[in-house]
């Protein structure tokens, strides 16, 4: 009987640290994705501000996403730890200035978090907490201050074209460490600035460089709309 109980406690041990590492770190670096919101608006299918008003004229942030060295990404890691409000309840007017929601129709931004969570946020809980993760990122764009390292380089936000290289190197210039752009196109079919992404360290502290760059490209110049 007692082998048979010292068994059963085994294996139930052995569930438990196979559960533990199923939401483990396993990942290799973040990407730090800030959004142009003028970029994000201006397209076909448009914005809708949040319930909370037109966000700041600034880059917002889009995301704190683990991702793998090879490029691929894991993503909803943990089901059973959803994304609960009353964890970030002290962060919540910062979230709406920094991180605001542009998706239709205009909401107060509890689903766009949630979303970042359950799918990125989930999958660095065993290093970054919901608090934590949510703190670094505001954190991280307090730090890399993208729109003023711009404008310290002659690039407005004001419907020009710019150089690519340019922004890329505004941003190196600033943060240390060379930036991913991605872009999107107007509603009139031109390239413009929609993403800026970053590397970032595991524990969503320090800007690094990057190992991989997401498949997309963007124009030699580029628009830098207005919001």
């Amino acid at each position: 009987m007692k082998s048979k109980v010292s068994i059963s406690i085994q294996l139930l041990l052995l569930l438990q640290y196979l559960s533990d590492l199923s939401v483990s770190q396993d990942f290799d670096f973040f990407y730090f994705v800030l959004q142009w919101p003028g970029s994000y608006c201006d397209t076909q299918r448009s914005c809708c501000y949040p319930t909370s008003g037109k966000p700041e004229v600034d880059f917002g942030i889009h995301g704190l996403w683990p991702n793998y060295n090879d490029g691929s990404y894991p993503s909803n890691c943990d089901p059973n730890n959803p994304f609960n409000q009353s964890e970030v309840s002290d962060l919540i007017s910062s979230l709406e200035r920094n991180w605001a929601t542009l998706a239709c129709p205009s909401g107060n931004g509890i689903q766009f978090w949630t979303h970042e969570w359950d799918k990125h946020g989930t999958c660095s809980e065993s290093l970054l907490h919901q608090h934590d993760y949510f703190a670094s990122a505001l954190n991280l764009k307090q730090h890399a201050n993208v729109l003023q390292a711009l404008s310290n380089a002659g690039i407005e936000a004001d419907g020009g074209s710019y150089s690519l290289s340019n922004i890329k190197d505004a941003i190196k210039e600033s943060t240390g460490f060379a930036p991913f752009i991605e872009c999107n196109q107007d509603s009139s079919g031109n390239s413009q600035l929609y993403q800026v992404y970053l590397c970032v360290d595991t524990s969503a502290s320090n800007f690094i460089d990057c190992t991989v760059f997401p498949a997309s490209k963007c124009l030699s110049h580029i628009h830098f709309p207005s919001f």
